[in-house]
């Protein structure tokens, strides 16, 4: 604020000069004199940053306008209206009040430059005020920035907190899911199998002497070794989630991330028996919906995308669609051609309509 201060009293300053070489005014040494220690004066004020030596300086300043004006050259008093604006602003005292004691040269001045002086002291205030409210805006707008920053810094680390704390979540539950499973074949799996391999060992110490008590040992071990698969199956049977379990929830993950990064509003609702999508299937819905969010943020300019599985008699059907700008004509770029290929080969079809919005179909057949 400062700076435009300066410059605003300097081209004052110019102006005065101006007229009083028009004027081949007398007195010439002691106006320069009297500009230069006005200078001076609004110098230290700008550069010792105190208010009490800033009031001074600008008291110092006004009397010697003043005082420079009424002994030898009257347009210096256009001088005065920024200096008691500059005064007065620093005590907080108000505007009219300020206006007011702007005014009061007129008592004193010369008929010939009152219109001058009138004008000067409109422009001056308007400036000074104006600058004032600009840079107290400025003021505003950066210490809600810090503030803003300040805030972003502890959501920053925050999430940083939470995804060691997810990190650690995951370690410990993966620890724990290990152990579990490492008790549960040790209790059922590895007791049946070691009573098996006994029952073995006793059968081939007894093979030549008791043959049919051998037998009976060796039929107890095959059956042991039976169960004990058997309940190695119905563990990694309840250890694997189902199919369709995994694939909706690799599609509500990728709903997520992207709403996380971008500002636009996804939902997703599935209908029918999802048992009946194979993986390879939930594979080529999973890259189709990546393809197509890519493609509403490159082009669809939409706020909502809407997410639709349906699983009929016949057919799997899956549906992208947003409310964005669409098109009449769909080109078929890299991304369309490629989930056509990828859909192709399992006998499936995309179909693509840009008539309200943008939406990209994947039609696959049931086996």
């Amino acid at each position: 604020m400062d700076k435009w201060l300066i410059i605003h009293k300097i081209i004052i300053i110019a102006f005065i000069i101006l007229n009083i070489v028009r004027s081949k005014t007398g007195n010439v040494g002691w106006i320069v004199f009297y500009l230069l220690l006005y200078l001076s004066l609004n110098l230290v004020m700008y550069i010792v940053r105190h208010k009490q030596v800033e009031r001074i300086a600008n008291a110092a300043a006004l009397i010697t306008v003043i005082y420079a004006a009424s002994c030898f050259q009257s347009m210096l008093i256009l001088l005065f209206p920024m200096n008691i604006f500059e005064l007065l602003s620093s005590y907080r005292l108000n505007k009219l009040l300020m206006l007011t004691a702007s005014a009061l040269p007129f008592i004193f001045l010369e008929q010939d430059i009152m219109g001058e002086y009138g004008l000067i002291t409109a422009l001056s205030f308007i400036f000074f005020f104006g600058i004032q409210a600009y840079f107290d805006m400025v003021e505003r707008y950066e210490s809600r920035m810090d503030m803003m920053r300040v805030n972003l810094q502890k959501l920053s680390r925050n999430l940083n907190e939470n995804n060691e704390f997810i990190r650690q979540s995951e370690y410990t539950f993966k620890l724990e899911e290990r152990n579990r499973l490492s008790q549960e074949i040790h209790d059922n799996i590895g007791h049946v199998m070691t009573g098996a391999l006994i029952q073995m060992e006793a059968s081939k110490h007894l093979m030549d002497k008791d043959k049919n008590k051998a037998v009976e040992l060796l039929q107890n071990a095959i059956n042991l070794s039976k169960d004990g698969i058997e309940k190695i199956r119905l563990t990694l049977k309840n250890m694997k989630p189902p199919v369709e379990q995994m694939g909706v929830h690799r599609i509500k993950l990728v709903i997520d991330e992207f709403m996380t990064k971008h500002d636009i509003q996804v939902t997703f609702v599935h209908k029918g028996n999802l048992d009946k999508i194979s993986p390879l299937q939930w594979k080529i819905i999973h890259e189709n919906l990546l393809e197509s969010l890519t493609n509403v943020m490159k082009y669809a300019n939409a706020t909502t995308i809407s997410l639709e599985l349906n699983v009929l008699n016949k057919f799997i059907r899956f549906e992208v669609k947003d409310n964005g700008v669409g098109t009449m004509k769909v080109k078929k770029g890299l991304g369309i051609v490629g989930m056509e290929e990828r859909t192709a080969s399992v006998k499936g079809t995309i179909i693509v309509d840009g008539t309200n919005g943008f939406s990209v179909t994947t039609l696959l057949p049931l086996t």
